[in-house]
């Protein structure tokens, strides 16, 4: 299994088991079911990590096996990821979050789209108490790193490294 593929089963693994970890979520009838945590940070900083946040937009996650200190966390990539739609790059969400409201980053969890590889749909199922959560625990984070590379549209080569990010047809067998 390529790095790539290997990526993204883990990105789809840890969204499945966010969606199935049992007894931490609760249900309200006001409300999608939430994380429950000793602490909004504590729920935050869980659903970062499960939601596979730190997958794409903490550069050295996956060769840490996770264990890179949360000061590292949440800066942004440089290497993209190129498909149809051009080369996106993982933000750096702790300057995003620097400057956004948290009623913005509700509004951008709710009705925001991007570029792939970015699960928005995924995104867009949380309860508003966990997208608030997240952004707590982000903006606790603080502001650090650089802003990322800025898209490529699909007629432009990129610069920055970048991962081809395409299906592709298995030859077929006569």
């Amino acid at each position: 299994m390529s790095a790539l593929r290997m990526r993204i089963a883990i990105v789809l693994v840890s969204l499945g088991l966010l969606a199935a970890c049992g007894p931490i979520v609760r249900a309200s009838a006001a409300s999608r079911p939430y994380v429950r945590a000793d602490s909004t940070l504590d729920a935050g900083r869980y659903l970062v990590i499960a939601g596979g946040c730190n997958d794409c937009h903490t550069p050295g996650w996956d060769q840490s096996q996770g264990r890179l200190p949360e000061s590292k966390w949440l800066m942004g990539s440089d290497v993209g990821f190129r498909g149809p739609w051009g080369t996106s790059f993982p933000a750096n969400l702790r300057l995003f979050v620097a400057h956004i409201s948290e009623a913005e980053w509700l509004h951008l969890v709710r009705a925001g789209t991007g570029n792939p590889p970015m699960p928005w749909t995924n995104l867009h199922a949380l309860s508003t108490r966990d997208a608030r959560a997240i952004y707590a625990f982000i903006k606790a984070l603080g502001p650090a790193g650089a802003e990322a590379a800025a898209y490529v549209p699909p007629n432009r080569e990129p610069t920055e490294p970048y991962i081809l990010f395409e299906p592709q047809q298995p030859a077929r067998r006569p």
